[in-house]
């Protein structure tokens, strides 16, 4: 695959995410709406791509792989999270250093990486792309919480909320399927396909809705914002790229893992700031202005691939 395949694929998904744009603007979509979108494309949709993308002929070569893209997400967040740790760890505003902290590590890997691998590459993308979904689950929904942990709101990790999660389940289950070379039958097969086809299109219009509810402001210029954009666009998936050749990870394997982290900054950085209490602001303009950027900084990243 080259980089003007990737740049047209993108081009398609930013006109998807302008059709989330216009169902906004003419008022179709309320918030409650957008909520329950993003609930059946997160427990419903997705699980059923996933589980889809390992119906395929068991191969110890795509096994392999599958191991040492793990190995390289796994030693990529510890990277990427002592990194930042260190270059935003002494940032005087506590809101500002838990969103720019946790921006630079976690790409919106589920709602755009997923629906972009899945076009370019259909179901043996989506088989190496979920072991980074797995990785962001895993490691959001500890370090990343962790950042947002305030004096009112210090709760343990809820590893319950993580096993269960139902794109996790899927994972699993898909790895069993895979495994067994085990066959979801007929009719039911046909349910889950038409179910999880629908993943490119509703990530892209929620995502659009989402962006359409952006006022430009004073904060998308601090300088800690555009280096976490820097970090969160370019800088760490380079580094990703480095990792994955230097552990023999090629082909479609290193290709989606690679687009997986190049993804923007992830939405959930507005919800957990939210959830401690403060001002999503920085957290909106960073999403957003990554998002936005990421129409050239993806193809960017892919020429180093």
């Amino acid at each position: 695959m080259n980089v003007s395949q990737l740049t047209n694929q993108i081009i398609l998904m930013f006109c998807l995410m302008l059709v989330g744009v216009l169902i906004n603007k003419v008022g179709f979509m309320k918030e409650s709406t957008s909520n329950d979108l993003t609930n059946i494309l997160l427990y419903v949709v997705s699980p059923c791509l996933i589980i889809n993308a390992f119906e395929q002929d068991y191969s110890s070569k795509r096994i392999q792989q599958f191991i040492l893209v793990a190995i390289g997400i796994l030693l990529f967040y510890i990277i990427a999270i002592i990194a930042a740790h260190f270059i935003f760890g002494r940032i005087k505003n506590p809101n500002l250093r838990r969103i720019t902290q946790y921006g630079s590590v976690y790409s919106n890997a589920g709602f755009m990486g997923i629906p972009l691998v899945s076009s370019l590459f259909g179901s043996e993308g989506v088989f190496f792309a979920v072991v980074s979904l797995a990785g962001f689950n895993i490691f959001s929904w500890t370090h990343g919480i962790s950042l947002f942990r305030t004096k009112e709101n210090k709760e343990a990790i809820d590893w319950k909320q993580i096993l269960l999660n139902p794109n996790i389940i899927a994972i699993i289950l898909g790895l069993l399927m895979f495994l067994t070379s085990f066959r979801i039958p007929g009719t039911l097969n046909q349910v889950v396909k038409y179910v999880g086809s629908v993943n490119t299109p509703l990530s892209m219009i929620i995502i659009g809705n989402s962006l359409a509810n952006i006022k430009f402001s004073r904060e998308m210029l601090d300088k800690n914002i555009g280096l976490t954009i820097l970090l969160r666009n370019i800088i760490f998936p380079i580094l990703m790229v480095f990792l994955l050749k230097a552990l023999g990870v090629s082909e479609v394997a290193l290709y989606t893992t690679v687009i997986m982290a190049a993804c923007p900054v992830a939405g959930i950085v507005v919800l957990f700031t939210l959830q401690a209490h403060d001002d999503a602001g920085p957290a909106i303009s960073l999403m957003s202005l990554s998002t936005l950027l990421s129409l050239i900084t993806i193809p960017l990243v892919f020429a180093f691939v």
